[in-house]
């Protein structure tokens, strides 16, 4: 249609042919070209228009503007530029330490606009103390300390992904210096990205917890008490005092020097240990601490030691980078829901002996616990062979011993009261044959009879009451 190009192959009953590529005629307005695309001609942009669509686009002749105007296309006529521009500009404090965007509002008739001023900030004045004193003690201006305020998991994951984290970085800075905001929420991202905001957030003093399940996980940073301010130095300047060449020649001649003295160190870190872990716990309140920071952690190998500490392994493709990584969010969890202590990496093998553990936790050469600590003399649960108890509990042991006492008292009693019962009936036949002959002196034979008959009778009966007391205070 454009007669432009020449296009093979087309049906010949086609009539709507296009190449496909913008007309770019130019409109009557003698600024601007016809952005639609390919089309007959006569059915540009303006055809039907009494003016042309586009802005105008000049630059404006303003001296303090020079911004381009945005008002519609007003050609052949020169802009007027009677209303404020809308542009936004950039102004700085007086020792150009602080920056902020504030809208033009340039016009024909007040080129040079009144505009606020920003005023110096706290921070200023400290720099330009800094600067003075740096002065009068003759401190080179590009001499910076050696002080890192960031972790080494932070810096590496820093030196990996420079640009992502430099904006991320930055989000933090903008959150830190904002008192009005009190929480920053990230959009949903990989474990390993979220590991990276959790370890920057710990830097700088922010508490950071990550929500919502997969795919929608994403971590929100939070002003705790503890934060005071961002910290002063950036990532960027730190990789840049901390270089990772250096760093990786003193690693590699310090496990050099350290080779030759034991080959312990060279074992790789593979899991955590739990150090004095709480009172009756389990594996299973592990698991769900864990499973609130940790991604994966359902499939980690948990166990108990002999001396009481909590191995957590990690399962496969976890190394010792890994670990460092996670070791923040393993430690957060831990002490938020009071599971242990203290959380420190060990490396242990398969019978979950700790071979090796970290300088200053406690376990040295030969293992910080498993079977190792046991024969050290670490305190162990033994289990309770034989004795009283056997298998049965405690209750049912002494509820067997109550019983057996009682069968004991009841034996006793029955013996006391058949003495009772013998040595009465002899003192009441000794009595009345004594009675017998005394009244057999002064009285007829059937009277003496009589006599000692009812003697008898009531001697019997005194036994009688004798043993029923006796059974009374038994």
């Amino acid at each position: 249609m454009c007669g432009k190009k020449v296009l093979k192959n087309q049906p010949c009953w086609s009539t709507q042919i296009s190449c496909g590529q913008t007309c770019g005629h130019r409109l009557r307005c003698g600024l601007h070209h016809c952005q639609k695309p390919c089309h007959r001609p006569g059915e540009c942009e303006d055809a039907s228009l009494a003016h042309c669509p586009h802005p105008c686009g000049k630059t404006k002749t303003a001296p303090g503007c020079g911004h381009i105007c945005v008002e519609p296309c007003h050609a052949p006529y020169p802009c007027k530029e009677d209303k404020p521009c809308q542009a936004k500009v950039l102004i700085t404090c007086a020792c150009q330490h602080l920056k902020t965007e504030v809208r033009c509002l340039a016009t024909k008739a007040s080129p040079v606009p009144v505009r606020k001023t920003l005023p110096c900030s706290d921070e200023c004045l400290r720099l330009q103390r800094n600067a003075a004193l740096a002065a009068a003690l003759h401190i080179p201006l590009d001499h910076t300390d050696a002080h890192v305020p960031y972790s080494g998991t932070t810096l590496s994951m820093f030196r990996e992904h420079p640009s992502w984290c430099q904006t991320h970085e930055r989000a933090f800075r903008l959150f830190a210096a904002d008192d009005a905001e009190r929480r920053l929420r990230f959009k949903p991202m990989p474990a390993s990205q979220r590991a990276f905001l959790h370890a920057l957030a710990e830097d700088f003093g922010l508490d950071s917890e990550s929500l919502d399940p997969e795919p929608h996980r994403h971590v929100v940073v939070f002003k705790a008490p503890r934060f005071v301010r961002a910290p002063m130095k950036t990532l960027a300047q730190c990789v840049a005092v901390r270089p990772e060449d250096k760093r990786g020649e003193n690693q590699k001649s310090a496990t050099a020097a350290a080779a030759p003295a034991t080959s312990v160190d060279a074992v790789p870190f593979n899991a955590f240990i739990l150090r004095q872990p709480r009172f009756g716990l389990t594996i299973d309140d592990v698991r769900t601490a864990l499973a609130a920071e940790v991604e994966a952690a359902a499939d980690w190998n948990i166990a108990f030691l002999p001396s009481e500490e909590v191995v957590l392994r990690g399962g496969v493709g976890v190394d010792e980078a890994a670990l460092s990584r996670l070791r923040p969010l393993v430690a957060r969890a831990v002490a938020a829901k009071g599971i242990a202590k203290r959380t420190a990496m060990c490396a242990v093998d398969g019978s979950l002996n700790v071979v090796r553990g970290e300088e200053g936790d406690g376990a040295g050469e030969g293992g910080g616990g498993g079977w190792s600590q046991v024969v050290r003399g670490a305190p162990v649960r033994r289990k309770v062979e034989g004795g009283g108890l056997g298998a049965k509990s405690g209750f049912a042991v002494l509820g067997a011993r109550r019983e057996e006492g009682k069968e004991k008292e009841k034996e006793r009693r029955r013996r006391e009261r058949e003495e009772s019962v013998v040595e009465n009936g002899e003192d009441a036949v000794d009595e009345s044959g004594e009675a017998g002959e005394v009244a057999g002196a002064g009285e007829t034979p059937e009277a003496a009879g009589d006599a000692e008959i009812d003697a008898a009778e009531e001697k019997c009966d005194g036994a009688g009451d004798g043993e029923s007391v006796a059974v009374r205070q038994a």
